[in-house]
């Protein structure tokens, strides 16, 4: 990347506004010139994102997993119906967030990987794209299809057994059978959901009720709103009772950690499933390196 033009100039002049704000511009509007390098950057990076930003990530994840059609889908976390929302107060670090901050926890924890820094040629690139699909969109107003749909209460309490058997039946297809994902040879097709390869437990994924949401509004892909509100509850609390990388707050006390980064309902760190302790370090996978890379 040999752009270097700062960001609010970047975004003034990265191309022709939308027609209609919920609905991004293509990819072939994309400008040409630096605006356009830095908009296509980002794009790689939300999309091949071990590929593009390699040193920053630390799973078999990319961004385009959870934020749909690179960040365009409506109800998966679209990256236009957020941008024009930073800066903004968040409970997970006590602090105001901006829109690089917010990248750096996705890096962190879905990424499970290191942040890109602040000001650096990644987050640039990211804010630049993000900023380039929210054309048109208002300033501080969160639009309709901003994160994912909410979600109601499960009939039933969720369960395992019924969670894996919807696993099973619908989800291994893409997944695989053992929820590690799909490849073709060192290349992820559909990203594992939980294991060494995975997110980690600072995750908002790893929440039941946020993967929930985003598994009855999005998934099957192309499927949405096919599972019932139960199997999804059901589902998710099967995916997140698997284990996976240790939550990167954790400072060595199991019982703390859940106390302050984890105590609701819906988490299910350091809680006992099928005979082990979630997030135990005994039995939490070590990190991973994806293939080829150096982290």
């Amino acid at each position: 990347m040999h752009w270097r033009r700062p960001l609010l100039a970047l975004l003034a002049t990265a191309g022709i506004a939308a027609a209609d704000p919920a609905t991004p511009p293509p990819e072939t509007a994309i400008p040409a010139g630096p605006d356009g390098d830095a908009i296509r950057s980002g794009l790689d990076i939300i999309t091949s994102t071990s590929t593009a930003a390699p040193e920053f990530a630390g799973n078999d994840l990319r961004c385009a997993n959870c934020h749909l059609d690179a960040g365009r889908t409506a109800g998966a976390a679209p990256l236009w119906a957020a941008f024009g929302n930073f800066p903004i107060w968040r409970d997970k670090n006590k602090r105001m967030n901006s829109f690089e901050k917010r990248v750096q926890d996705c890096f962190i924890y879905s990424i499970n990987g290191k942040p890109p820094p602040l000001g650096g040629e990644v987050l640039l690139a990211v804010s630049a794209y993000a900023g380039w699909l929210a054309q048109g969109q208002r300033i501080g107003v969160s639009p309709p299809g901003r994160g994912f749909p909410g979600i109601a209460a499960p009939p039933l309490p969720p369960d395992d057994a019924r969670g894996k058997a919807v696993f099973t039946t619908i989800c291994a297809a893409c997944h695989g059978p053992d929820g590690q994902g799909l490849r073709d040879g060192d290349t992820i097709v559909n990203p594992p959901l939980w294991g060494k390869a995975s997110y980690n437990w600072g995750a908002g994924m790893a929440q039941v009720d946020k993967a929930a949401a985003f598994i009855r509004a999005n998934m099957p892909l192309g499927s949405g709103n096919t599972l019932s509100v139960q199997q999804a509850w059901d589902v998710a609390w099967y995916i997140d009772g698997q284990v996976r990388p240790q939550d990167p707050r954790f400072a060595g006390n199991l019982a703390a950690t859940r106390a302050e980064y984890h105590n609701r309902p819906w988490s299910r760190y350091a809680t006992s499933v099928a005979g082990r302790t979630l997030g135990d370090p005994a039995t939490t996978p070590p990190h991973h390196v994806p293939a080829g890379h150096d982290f």
